[in-house]
């Protein structure tokens, strides 16, 4: 695996303070995110990297070892482990009584250099060192970013993506909200000395639909109504997300009076047939033009109201 440098990426030196962390992760995320840069693969490409950058330099424990192991950070926890046991020059973790050893500190090497001592003291040579098993390492995790219309995750469904040439059959279910990330166990790098693989992490970014405002599972709409239906009431067809009901609008009907229509909002996460609900709020036109007979009609109205 490359060495990426984090602080690189994100144009901070390695002194820079959680706050500065972050204000560069959004000054860039913005400028190279996908929908920014329609159909552009290098930054695309560039927007996960500065992901992977955000996601390890703002965690202090997993900047802390990237700090210390560089690109083995992943892998501190089990070398931190193996300083404890001591570790044996020539036979790997020692059981041979009588045998000299050397315990080693991060001051023994340099960065580039833990990957050199990962693959001499667990793997290489193979299947056992001193009479133990050689250490597993979990491989590495990966992260990508799926975009997808609203409309896409209104119903549970299959996709194909290609990572690292390998095409993975997912399932996306029904409600997956806009920054929603989820794990799919297994498909991330592969293990060292017989590891388990890492896991691939999917982060979603939902294009909202223009018709509706959705907040979790409820999705809220402004439906014009006429000023006449408005005072003496009658019938409005109303679009929900993906059908048509027809609502009864009662007479005296104030601007800005909202309605709920049950189940008729978004899926919820991992709920199978649950619905949110649609809240209407009814926006009243008033007409702009008027003839002159509506405008003496209602001269009259005023008049009478008046009195």
């Amino acid at each position: 695996m490359n060495f990426i440098d984090y602080y690189k990426v994100l144009g901070i030196d390695k002194s820079a303070k959680p706050a500065d962390i972050k204000k560069a992760y959004r000054k860039l995320a913005r400028k190279y995110h996908p929908d920014v840069n329609p159909n552009d693969a290098d930054a695309q490409k560039k927007f996960q990297q500065i992901n992977e950058a955000n996601e390890v330099l703002s965690d202090p424990e997993k900047r802390k070892k990237y700090d210390k192991y560089g690109k083995d950070w992943q892998h501190a926890d089990a070398y931190e482990e193996a300083q404890r046991q001591g570790a044996y020059q020539g036979t790997g973790f020692g059981g041979q009584s009588g045998g000299s050893y050397q315990r080693y500190s991060s001051a023994d090497f340099d960065e580039g250099d833990f990957s050199d001592f990962f693959n001499s003291m667990f793997g290489g040579a193979g299947g056992t060192r001193g009479g133990r098993q050689s250490v597993k390492f979990r491989g590495q995790d990966f992260n990508a970013t799926l975009q997808l219309d609203e409309r896409d995750v209104f119903t549970t469904q299959k996709q194909v993506l290609t990572l690292n040439n390998k095409k993975i059959r997912i399932t996306i279910p029904a409600g997956v909200e806009n920054g929603q990330t989820i794990k799919i166990k297994g498909y991330g790098g592969e293990g060292v000395n017989g590891g388990p693989k890492g896991d691939l992490y999917i982060t979603f970014q939902i294009q909202p639909d223009p018709r509706f405002k959705r907040e979790g599972a409820d999705l809220y709409k402004e439906q014009k109504i006429d000023l006449y239906t408005a005072v003496l009431g009658g019938d409005v067809v109303v679009n929900t997300f993906n059908d048509k009901v027809k609502l009864k609008v009662k007479p005296g009907t104030q601007n800005d009076t909202r309605v709920r229509l049950k189940s008729k909002g978004f899926p919820k996460y991992k709920q199978e047939g649950v619905f949110g609900d649609l809240y209407i709020t009814y926006k009243i036109e008033i007409p702009s033009k008027l003839t002159d007979e509506q405008r003496d009609l209602f001269v009259q109205l005023s008049k009478t109201a008046k009195s």
